[in-house]
């Protein structure tokens, strides 16, 4: 029973190890908060199966690179740590301050106006005409000349507004930088 307890409750050989865990986690974050930005907001609301393999499989990749050899309970727990901190922190970051705010959330996108598919946006976003039109029929529309306007929004959703609707301005909200 002691040597379980021993294994199970095992940490990094010395502070140094568990600084260097520190470190390798915070780099992991920034590059993949990074890559993740500029590949553009298609991978956060229009998740195919394809994508959910490269999360697994980037998650997978980077747990190496972050503990290294260290496979004990304390070094998981430091790094998730981290990543727990790190993570707040950019959401502090983006809160206060809006120039970080627009280079990492980024700004709505207009991909359809006046029924005319916004082309260069569309490209630009990595959106194709079939995902515009599937989001036309999750809203009841079956043309594009039916939208007066389709934006993809910043957490990769397409909001669709037909002719003639009214639109009513509300505050910007964040699915992805919710704290509650």
């Amino acid at each position: 029973m002691d040597s379980w307890l021993k294994l199970v409750f095992s940490h990094p050989d010395s502070w140094p190890a568990a600084g260097m865990i520190v470190l390798k986690t915070s780099v992991v974050y920034a590059f993949l908060v990074g890559g993740l930005r500029f590949f553009g907001k298609r991978q956060l609301g229009q998740m195919t199966l394809y994508d959910i393999v490269l999360m697994v499989v980037l998650a997978n990749s980077v747990q190496n690179a972050m503990v290294g050899e260290d496979t004990t309970l304390a070094g998981g727990l430091i790094s998730a740590t981290t990543l727990l901190i790190l993570n707040r922190l950019l959401f502090l970051l983006i809160k206060r301050n809006k120039k970080v705010e627009h280079e990492l959330v980024g700004e709505p996108v207009i991909l359809l106006r006046d029924g005319k598919l916004q082309r260069q946006a569309m490209e630009r976003e990595g959106i194709t005409r079939e995902q515009v039109q599937a989001a036309l029929r999750e809203h009841g529309l079956l043309e594009l000349k039916a939208a007066e306007l389709i934006v993809l929004e910043v957490d990769g959703s397409m909001s669709v507004i037909p002719h003639g609707a009214v639109v009513h301005r509300s505050r910007r909200h964040y699915r992805a930088l919710r704290t509650n």
